[in-house]
């Protein structure tokens, strides 16, 4: 309802804010009611990934639970582009009903945000967090074939100025894979790529030489003995490559700590508070089963939940980082496509 003006009698004041209140408690029950009865037809889940990523697996495993918890269909919809700025328009468009979710990542919330000129949807105020759901550990790697540790790659670069080719494939990778060429002294040229599927074949077909990829699609590829992880781009513990040395101590770079990608869960800004509540509670539930964990952590990805509250802090926490880290590297050039 419109605000009265600022001459007006105290009794239309009276009935304006009586329809107010009627209308707030009309619209409580009309929430109640969607939360009561959500999910009752299919969700969609947009991912702004091709099929085979990170972000995709881990879409693709908490739809097939939900859909059977709830018995509703979950669609899984791989929207790819414009550095994932084209999912994130079509979810910032989507009705706020909890039928539409989006599985952000760091580059939708905070790279493009910082690095962008002009977005069709705004990190802040198009959505409702729901829950972080993975924080990758970022791997150096290679073929099989090709060098044996991270100081025999940088040798072999300095070697070679500007005819190594190293591939990365969202913002935040890309910007992590140019600040260690910047930090390790190397010429080299960076290959972006639309997402993790991709990257693997360009290694494993030569197309670049080495490259900045996710535990989530490497460890297949290293198990098959067909790649070979030379330093993980971070400090933090990976249990499933306990002898993996950080990129920081191998290739003796202290300033190079953390490199990763996230990815979280979120809904149109305006969902139920409700409705947010049920699917917050039903990702948490799986990640209390430790069967749900271990598979996850056996494909690569560490399942990480948190307070729709703890994400929202977490989004505004990274875009002050790396704002910082921007500035603090402003020789450092990164095309966006």
């Amino acid at each position: 309802m419109a605000r009265p003006q600022s001459v007006i009698a105290a009794r239309s004041v009276v009935a304006a804010v009586a329809c107010s209140l009627a209308g707030a408690a009309f619209a409580q029950s009309g929430d109640d009611a969607a939360t009561r009865t959500y999910p009752d037809r299919p969700i969609r889940v947009i991912v702004p990934f091709p099929p085979g990523g990170p972000a995709d697996i881990i879409a693709r495993f908490l739809g097939q639970r939900m859909s059977a918890d709830w018995a509703q269909g979950v669609i899984i919809d791989n929207r790819v582009g414009g550095n994932t700025a084209i999912g994130a328009q079509a979810a910032a468009r989507a009705a706020p009903d909890g039928y539409t979710l989006f599985t952000p990542m760091d580059t939708t919330l905070v790279m493009n945000p910082l690095l962008a000129p002009a977005l069709p949807y705004d990190a802040l105020r198009d959505f409702e967090p729901i829950t972080l759901l993975t924080r990758s550990i970022s791997l150096i790697v290679v073929r099989s074939d090709g060098p044996a540790t991270i100081k025999e790659l940088i040798a072999k670069a300095k070697s070679n100025p500007g005819r190594l080719n190293m591939g990365a494939g969202t913002i935040t990778s890309r910007l992590g894979a140019l600040m260690f060429a910047k930090s390790a002294g190397i010429d080299v040229q960076l290959v972006p790529f639309k997402g993790s599927a991709e990257i693997g074949q360009a290694v494993l077909a030569g197309t670049v030489d080495f490259a900045l990829d996710s535990t989530g699609t490497s460890l297949p590829l290293i198990a098959a003995g067909r790649y070979r992880a030379l330093a993980k781009y971070s400090n933090r513990p990976l249990p499933i490559l306990p002898d993996l040395p950080s990129l920081s101590m191998a290739a003796e770079l202290p300033d190079l700590d953390e490199s990763s990608t996230w990815v979280a869960l979120v809904a149109r800004t305006g969902t139920p508070h409700g409705i947010i509540g049920k699917i917050h509670g039903e990702v948490a539930r799986l990640y209390a089963d430790p069967e749900i964990v271990e598979r996850f952590e056996k494909a690569g990805i560490s399942p990480v939940g948190s307070t729709p509250e703890e994400l929202d802090a977490l989004i505004r926490s990274e875009l002050a980082r790396w704002s910082g880290i921007l500035k603090e590297n402003a020789g450092i050039k990164l095309k966006l496509e």
